[in-house]
């Protein structure tokens, strides 16, 4: 990607609003005599609130681009900025303290520790970061009401759902207040309806807490939840002009999936679309941009390369089963199965320590 063109079709904004700036970062891995480019000359700008979703197939490179961008992992060549700093010039030290108080990480495999409860979970990250009693109590409380499990709290994951195990991730990622989410196939192993849920909080805690978050997926339809997606493919990010075209080729696709989803399910993604309206570029944004990348186009030109000046084809929407029968099995279906699970014991729960090794402090009861 030219340094000189907008970043991906979008005007360049101010550096002051940039929480995220790679510029032409490259990832080489050698294995054995073979040299593998998992990233190549990769350059994205996120800027405060924005909610962008990397795409592509797995192998595309996005995953370990996202390692790039949170400290993870060193680029061959290039360099990523955080809030206007160069953190391929971390320390460890420095790297360790962007990780624990700036940047917050949900995984698609949860990552929760399965003897402690949501609560704890969540309070843990708060633990580490040195945080007094009160404020752990208060910040956890405040974080499993945001994402809707108040309830369960005192729940262990093995008695949690898959979405519910990744909301108290998701507040996990936001104990420390980081200005930075970084989501790496957040609903990888959710069903599409909570995987819908999934991405309705994130965009929510965008708007209300006005957190920026980078997400990874392989799941095209997520384009429809996402205000801004950015296709990558063989390690490289699209071009402006191959992103829309692509865009464009795949609305019939997404039309189809949309109508085959249950009518709730339709009118969450219905509901996403209209606020992610707000945050996504107009046509005219676009157009001047791209003219201003490309001062040899003329505006109907510009307007050609989004698509601007054609209107895809209404699909119909396919009749949705709606008994009650099919809705209970769609219920049943996120619910992960636990053959004769058993609750941990006493002593798994407290975290006894051996005799004669005192009980770390983290581990103890929050009276203590």
């Amino acid at each position: 990607m030219t340094t000189s063109a907008p970043t991906n079709g979008i005007a360049a904004r101010s550096q002051t609003d940039l929480v995220v700036d790679v510029h032409n970062v490259s990832r080489r891995f050698v294995v054995g005599s073979e040299e593998i480019w998992a990233v190549r000359d990769a350059s994205l700008q996120v800027a405060q609130g924005e909610f962008v979703a990397l795409i592509g197939r797995s192998g595309s490179g996005k995953t370990t681009l996202l390692n790039l961008i949170a400290g993870l992992d060193s680029p061959t060549s290039g360099h990523v900025m955080i809030d206007g700093e160069n953190i391929t010039e971390y320390n460890e030290r420095q790297l360790t303290q962007l990780r624990r108080h700036r940047v917050g990480f949900v995984f698609q495999s949860f990552g929760l520790l399965p003897l402690l409860s949501a609560y704890e979970n969540v309070e843990l990250s708060l633990r580490i970061a040195g945080a007094g009693i009160r404020e752990r109590r208060r910040r956890a409380d405040e974080l499993l009401e945001a994402v809707g499990l108040a309830g369960r709290a005192r729940h262990r994951p093995y008695e949690l759902s898959g979405g519910e195990q990744q909301r108290v991730a998701i507040a996990r990622a936001l104990a420390n207040s980081p200005a930075l989410i970084l989501a790496d196939e957040p609903t990888g192993e959710l069903d599409s309806t909570t995987a819908v849920s999934i991405f309705r909080l994130l965009h929510d805690l965008v708007v209300e807490q006005g957190v920026t978050i980078i997400t990874t997926t392989h799941d095209r339809t997520v384009m429809e939840l996402v205000p801004r997606v950015e296709e990558m493919r063989d390690g490289h990010l699209l071009e402006p002009e191959e992103q829309e075209l692509f865009r464009y080729t795949v609305r019939d696709e997404r039309s189809r999936f949309a109508a085959e989803l249950p009518t709730d399910v339709q009118d969450e993604v219905a509901a996403v679309r209209t606020h992610a309206a707000d945050f996504a570029p107009t046509v005219e944004e676009r157009v001047a941009a791209e003219i201003a990348a490309h001062p040899e186009l003329t505006e109907d030109q510009a307007r050609h390369v989004f698509g601007a000046d054609r209107t895809p084809e209404p699909v119909e929407p396919a009749a949705v089963a709606t008994s009650s029968e099919s809705e209970e099995q769609a219920d049943a279906a996120w619910r992960p199965e636990i053959p004769d699970a058993e609750p941990p014991s006493e002593e798994e729960a407290t975290f006894a320590p051996p005799p004669g090794v005192e009980r770390p402090t983290w581990a103890r009861p929050l009276d203590e």
